[in-house]
């Protein structure tokens, strides 16, 4: 019977490169989104792959999100923490509420997401994590102390989890990608894009594809013995 995985943030960008990884492999896929109905309905419709809305910031939601998915498709033995926001601002001018909602998004989401799915992980003693960070998890960036703050917590998330899914046969890893060639980052103006893309030894930015190859190889069956692992891949930006 073919795995059941869920890719949170999963039918855009690099979480819909994701879902199709999976689903390359043989996993039966529930990608999650958020927000946007009519493109969550054309990108089940390319692939195939269905789609479940839940906002993975509400503990409850994804409570029940996860119910919906193993009722209606099955087990959940993987579990990618891909959903994630940006509100870039200076501390000077951030407020309280893009501070809250980037972390309870990028954060939060991971620890809801592992919690909803933990216990039926360890009662079966299988089970594949990956989370999402960033290279400005691991490096800091300019105005963007809560979406650094978010990923930073999300390395350590993982290697905390880790030690505890360990002797259960759950294995948790995070992937750090570097500058991605994503709908989020062609936003960045084309002269700031210039100087990332200039520090980044290997010219150019990364595609989503190769983020989701880094996550098929964490969740293969075959990958028990890596566990609290971080992956950077980021074109040689930084070394870490």
């Amino acid at each position: 019977m073919a795995r059941v995985a869920i890719v949170t943030g999963g039918t855009r960008g690099i979480g819909e490169a994701i879902s199709l990884a999976l689903r390359d492999l043989g996993m039966t896929v529930a990608a999650n989104y958020a927000g946007n109905d009519e493109r969550a309905r054309a990108f089940s419709d390319r692939t195939g792959i269905r789609a479940f809305k839940w906002d993975v910031s509400d503990y409850n939601a994804c409570m029940e999100g996860v119910r919906q998915v193993e009722a209606e498709v099955g087990p959940v033995d993987v579990l990618v923490n891909n959903a994630g926001i940006t509100r870039d601002t200076t501390m000077k001018r951030m407020d309280h509420q893009k501070w809250q909602e980037v972390i309870d998004t990028n954060l939060g989401g991971c620890f809801n997401m592992a919690k909803a799915l933990w216990e039926g992980m360890t009662s079966r003693g299988y089970g594949r994590i990956v989370n999402i960070g960033s290279i400005n998890g691991q490096a800091g960036q300019y105005g963007q102390v809560n979406y650094a703050a978010a990923k930073s917590g999300i390395h350590g998330f993982t290697k905390a989890l880790a030690q505890e899914g360990a002797r259960s046969g759950i294995t948790v890893n995070a992937i750090a990608p570097g500058y991605i060639d994503t709908d989020m980052v062609a936003a960045v103006p084309e002269d700031v894009l210039g100087k990332i893309v200039a520090r980044i030894p290997v010219g150019r930015l990364g595609r989503a594809d190769e983020i989701a190859r880094g996550v098929a190889f964490l969740v293969d069956e075959n990958a028990g013995f890596v566990t609290g692992s971080t992956l950077s891949i980021n074109g040689g930006q930084h070394m870490y």
